[in-house]
């Protein structure tokens, strides 16, 4: 099982990722939440990891906090939650507003996540309010002055949400509807789920 990682960010397209250790360039997809605290392109970052081995493909899943992992391996064990939307949870509400939700049975803020019914909500509270832990926090290093992004942050953050579970037009539209001018992509997607959330 590889824990985490410890390299050079090499490229970042939401919800995909490379990380450069050493010379080896590991593709890891991960949650908005931690695309919005991940330093520029080339600087050093440390991500913890989930391995998913399936008969059609490997998946490497990284996190920026020990306690967004431990929420993502709780998200996968619910009946009918699989990676991506455990992905779109994490990317739609942070580890503490979560256990919030899950606290106090608050269906209506989790069916606002794309792919989230009243089943699967209700499921989620269900099946998690006795196993989460206590909240703990992991804080990790990341800055830097580099950026280089293929595409437009606009077009970036449309892909970002068609991944998430949104339907292509659904996201274009929550996209158009931000200023984005001068934003990055990660920014642009924060402002359009919390958008989508209301």
């Amino acid at each position: 099982m590889i824990g985490f990682l410890r390299g050079l960010l090499a490229a970042k397209k939401p919800p995909s990722l490379l990380l450069d250790v050493k010379g080896v360039g590991y593709e890891v997809d991960a949650p908005m939440s931690t695309f919005y605290k991940l330093p520029a392109l080339g600087e050093e970052v440390l991500l913890y990891t989930h391995l998913s081995i399936r008969e059609d493909a490997h998946s490497l899943f990284g996190f920026i906090s020990e306690p967004e992992r431990a929420l993502f391996r709780d998200l996968i064990k619910v009946s009918g939650v699989g990676a991506k939307l455990a992905l779109a949870i994490l990317s739609g509400l942070s580890v503490e507003e979560f256990h919030r939700c899950v606290e106090y049975q608050d269906t209506a803020r989790l069916v606002r996540l794309p792919g989230v019914g009243k089943k699967t909500a209700d499921r989620l509270i269900i099946e998690l309010r006795d196993r989460l832990p206590e909240l703990g926090t992991v804080t990790l290093p990341g800055a830097g002055t580099l950026a280089a992004p293929a595409a437009s942050p606009a077009d970036d953050a449309v892909a970002a949400l068609i991944a998430l579970g949104f339907k292509p037009p659904e996201a274009g539209v929550l996209v158009r509807n931000i200023p984005a001018e001068g934003k990055s992509s990660e920014e642009i997607i924060r402002l359009a789920l919390q958008s989508a959330a209301k």
